[in-house]
């Protein structure tokens, strides 16, 4: 009796949503598959596996090094174990070096005191041979010609530039969902004429700052100091935010003419340190006090440079349509991290949700229509290199900068794309989507969200969102997509930082968003026509 209740339920509900979904223009719900996709990723779930073995045995995955290389390769044999087709690596570039921290410890001792240094390199830092000794030295500089003041006394030191930061009690939540508030106003959106402000040009002050920033590195570039020290651009409780060492740059260098590390010579590039907080304003203190900190460093690196080329993982289930089998719809994450943790919420949970999905459909036993392609990319935090460039190499180029796309040159595939669908919002769950300013598409996404009510995933926003791998699609003019995620502890904690661990990710929410993201990889997968494309 219960069973046919059930049935009974299923049978009113898909039809009631199929009636609604034709009065939208828009195609029904397959609640049967629905039922079965939820059910496998809810009850028989591998992805906090796929998960662990992208952090805790293959992470940090930096972009070009032997762990992302070790990561690629798990992740193409595990797409080969789970039956799909054409699991390769797609080489792009060449992007530049790798690099890997083979060992890394700091120490402070003064006349008074010992204490280690909890602190991260920035990546693509050159190292030491072996451990380093040298005093702390705040350097004050107010103009380019006080640098002449220090010139040959800074080659046995560590430098400081900066004043510590002012520290604040945090009276705000560090997770959290996304608040009802919120949701509405992404419900609500809709296109506005921003007002541009008149009369704002340059800002003189900036450009000075700017300018004496680049004569300074210059100068400890020329001095060879032991290491630049300084705190990190977010973070207190003994939270790191750390990236990428930086070189001198002249204000108003065009984008695409800056010179980057993981090209630069080692020999060119300062070493560069995150310290925490804490500590860092404990050793500026002392300083002021006139109280000598000397740091021991031992710091050894390794740059790879025998390939300079990305990898792109890359598998697939072919389509079964005889006319639109070779149409395409793709979903993808990024599976590069930065270095101080193993990249857990930025992105393996993206990455092993990806993975999971197509486990789920492969499970399942799916004969989609049309080929459902999944890409796990590489360099996407360097600037979204490897999205970029598979887009190029099968879909289309575009002229202007990587965010700023000028007239496109499309491939033949290009008309045989309907859709992507990325995850790179840390672990919380999917709470609805972005259309990227294509208003034909919310009475689709709205009846395919439909299942999901219960677990408040209901939100179609007009509102377009960036910063990540669906953007390379979007600025050639073909349908990419980001999900709206609960923030959790994303941007409060764990967003680059060294608080990035496994222990950070919700195993539900998780679950969740693979059973969502699959079932709009399915539907898009088995329209009878392909996405529309938004009007420009």
């Amino acid at each position: 009796m219960k069973r046919n209740l059930i049935l009974s339920f299923i049978l009113f509900f898909s039809i009631s949503v199929a009636t609604q979904a034709q009065s939208i223009h828009s195609p029904s719900v397959d609640l049967e598959i629905v039922e079965q996709i939820k059910e496998e990723a809810m009850e028989r779930s591998n992805l906090m596996n796929f998960a662990s073995w992208l952090t805790d045995v293959y992470g940090p995955r930096l972009t070009n090094s032997p762990q992302m290389h070790n990561a690629s390769e798990y992740a193409r044999t595990a797409f080969e174990e789970m039956g799909l087709s054409d699991a390769h690596l797609h080489r792009w570039g060449p992007f530049g070096k790798g690099w890997e921290l083979n060992r890394f410890a700091m120490h402070a001792n003064t006349p008074y005191s010992y204490f280690p240094i909890t602190a991260y390199p920035k990546a693509w830092s050159p190292g030491y041979d072996e451990p380093v000794k040298g005093e702390v030295y705040y350097l004050r500089v107010e103009s380019k010609e006080d640098l002449e003041n220090y010139r040959g006394q800074l080659g046995d030191k560590f430098v400081i530039l900066d004043t510590p930061q002012n520290p604040e009690p945090s009276w705000d939540p560090i997770a959290t969902r996304v608040s009802d508030e919120r949701l509405l106003d992404l419900a609500n959106a809709s296109e506005r004429v921003t007002p541009q402000p008149e009369g704002r040009g340059p800002n003189p002050a900036a450009i000075e700052r700017a300018e004496l920033r680049y004569e300074i590195m210059k100068f400890l570039q020329e001095e060879q100091i032991l290491a630049l020290l300084d705190y990190g651009y977010r973070g207190w409780y003994g939270q790191i935010a750390v990236a990428a060492a930086s070189l001198p740059v002249a204000p108003g260098t065009p984008w695409g003419d800056r010179p980057t590390v993981y090209n630069a010579d080692p020999s060119e590039i300062v070493p560069q340190i995150s310290l925490k907080r804490e500590h860092y304003g404990r050793i500026f203190r002392m300083l002021e006090k006139d109280v000598t900190v000397e740091i021991e460093l031992d710091m050894q690196v390794t740059f790879q440079e025998e390939d300079l080329y990305g990898h792109n993982v890359i598998a697939e289930i072919p389509g079964t349509d005889p006319e639109i089998g070779d149409e395409v719809v793709m979903l993808g994450a990024h599976l590069d991290s930065w270095h101080a943790s193993t990249g857990a919420t930025d992105n393996a949970s993206g990455s092993a949700v990806m993975m999971e999905v197509m486990r789920i459909l492969k499970e399942l036993g799916v004969e989609p229509r049309r080929t459902i392609r999944v890409a796990l990319w590489d360099g996407e935090e360097q600037g979204l290199h490897g999205s970029r460039e598979y887009v190029a190499d099968h879909f289309a180029s575009a002229e202007g900068s990587w965010n700023e796309s000028g007239d496109v040159d499309p491939e033949d595939a290009y008309n045989k794309f309907s859709a992507y669908y990325n995850i790179d919002n840390g672990t919380g769950q999917v709470r609805g989507i972005y259309l990227q300013q294509n208003e034909a598409l919310r009475p689709i996404f709205r009846t395919w969200l439909k299942p999901f009510e219960d677990w408040d995933a209901n939100t179609v926003t007009w509102a377009n969102t960036g910063s990540t791998d669906h953007i390379a699609f979007d600025r050639v003019g073909l349908p990419g997509f980001q999900f709206i995620q609960d923030p959790i502890e994303y941007f409060t904690m764990t967003h680059h930082s060294n608080m990035d661990y496994f222990e950070r990710l919700v195993e539900e929410d998780l679950k969740r968003t693979a059973a969502i993201v699959a079932t709009f990889v399915y539907h898009t997968a088995m329209l009878d026509e392909k996405l529309p494309r938004r009007e420009e």
